[in-house]
């Protein structure tokens, strides 16, 4: 579900001739009401469906036609809760199935199920057990592996699932993980590219302090993604469950979540893993509402129409970005499309920080040639003679100079030797005979 090139043209035209809004959506055929229970237990702690104002947007659509990709340790096979809305997948671990639906790792199994479950868990028939925010979209389960449950670098992984879930028709995917470092591998600047090339929206978690991360690492910093920080049940950020940073662009609920695991039990749990996907469930509905929506003009819809937070007064907030997600506002809102993605332009930050020695390398710096006098002519070479007989250079070099110093070395010891015999001959005549 992405858009044509023709429309891509018209959308051009649109901004060249001036920008218009998009018109508000109508209810789609089959959008009656939710089966909702409100004495169902379930039901009744999934408090993020009316204060996000999810079922308010089911009124509109619940992401029926849209395609979530769920990179993560796997999307469990639970028919109760996700029937068929696993329409593929795949594993880049090295370690897990074929199909991506195998949970990897003894710690983080259940992480998959549960991210899943938050974007798209269906529900039962008759109101009761856990919904996810977009009930009707499609899911893709690329299994990662973490650590030792996985055979394969991590940043390879990441990589190839990022291309494949593009290649298999993602219209929105789902980071719940983080690295904890500002950089990330250069392999994923390409896929990245790639995926906003394709006009697929991504959305990360911006990690969570409980967990050691005290500002928000790649995937969260990389320019395009759209990053999620967390708030509690009151709308306030949250302290272990969050983290933050310049690059959050909108926050939703990370405390008191529920998912499903692999096993189909319910679980309770806390962290921007989970905001995530509440979020991208969201960008799913978007993308239903309006088939032909650009993914950039989803982000800013996201943000755009976010609740405002009480005492943040310029934005986006190291802590909340641009307010609390607000779901019926994002899809109903009027608003323009825009040229660029609000949450930055990777292609422009590979131009300066990867590629510009490449891009644009430096003049060579101009020099004015220094005039050197010509050498002196070579000495005529001379025949050669027999190493026997002495040439002029041993006689002007060797000889001369050793009988200049021997001769007079001769002269000076005769001198001595004389001078000596003349003493001794003295002495003798002096002698007085017995």
């Amino acid at each position: 579900m992405r858009t044509t090139a023709a429309a891509a043209l018209v959308a051009v035209s649109v901004l060249l001739l001036g920008a218009t809004a998009t018109p508000t959506p109508t209810p789609g055929p089959g959008t009656g009401p939710v089966p909702d229970d409100p004495s169902d237990p379930v039901r009744a702690q999934e408090y993020w469906l009316d204060g996000a104002r999810i079922r308010e947007a089911w009124q509109t659509t619940r992401g029926e036609g849209v395609t979530i990709a769920v990179i993560d340790t796997g999307i469990g096979k639970v028919p109760e809760a996700f029937g068929d809305a696993v329409i593929g997948g795949t594993d880049v671990s090295g370690t897990g199935s074929p199909d991506g639906r195998t949970a990897l790792g003894a710690v983080d199994g259940n992480h998959g199920s549960w991210v899943a479950s938050l974007a798209a868990a269906r529900g039962a028939a008759d109101g009761t057990g856990m919904i996810g925010v977009a009930p009707e979209a499609n899911l893709l389960s690329i299994s990662v592996g973490f650590g030792a449950a996985a055979a394969v670098p991590f940043s390879e992984q990441v990589a190839e699932a990022m291309r494949w879930a593009v290649d298999h028709g993602a219209d929105v995917i789902n980071l719940s993980f983080t690295t904890n470092t500002l950089d990330w591998d250069e392999s994923w600047d390409d896929a990245f590219l790639y995926a906003f090339d394709h006009d697929v929206v991504v959305v990360v978690a911006a990690g969570n302090r409980g967990s050691g991360t005290s500002i928000i690492g790649a995937p969260a910093t990389i320019p395009g993604v759209l990053t999620v920080g967390g708030v509690d049940q009151t709308g306030t950020a949250s302290v272990e469950a969050s983290t933050q940073g310049i690059t959050i662009g909108i926050s939703a609920p990370s405390e008191g979540l529920l998912g499903i695991s692999a096993d189909g039990k319910l679980a309770s749990w806390n962290g921007t893993s989970g905001a995530a996907p509440i979020v991208a469930g969201i960008a799913a509905l978007i993308r239903s509402a309006h088939p032909d929506i650009q993914a950039i003009d989803v982000i800013n819809r996201i943000i755009k129409t976010a609740i405002p937070v009480p005492g943040v007064t310029e934005v986006p907030d190291p802590l909340y970005g641009y307010g609390l997600v607000d779901a019926a506002a994002a899809i109903s809102a009027d608003l323009p499309s825009v040229d660029k993605n609000p949450m930055g332009d990777l292609a422009e930050w590979v131009r300066l920080y990867r590629r510009a020695a490449a891009a644009d390398p430096e003049p060579e710096p101009e020099a004015t040639p220094v005039e050197v006098p010509p050498l002196p002519a070579a000495d005529a070479p001379t025949e050669p003679g027999s190493p026997l007989l002495p040439s002029a250079d041993s006689l002007r070099y060797g000889t001369l100079p050793l009988v200049a110093l021997t001769v007079p070395g001769i002269l000076v010891g005769l001198g001595v030797t004389a001078a000596a015999r003349r003493i001794r001959s003295a002495r003798v005549r002096r002698t007085p005979h017995s």
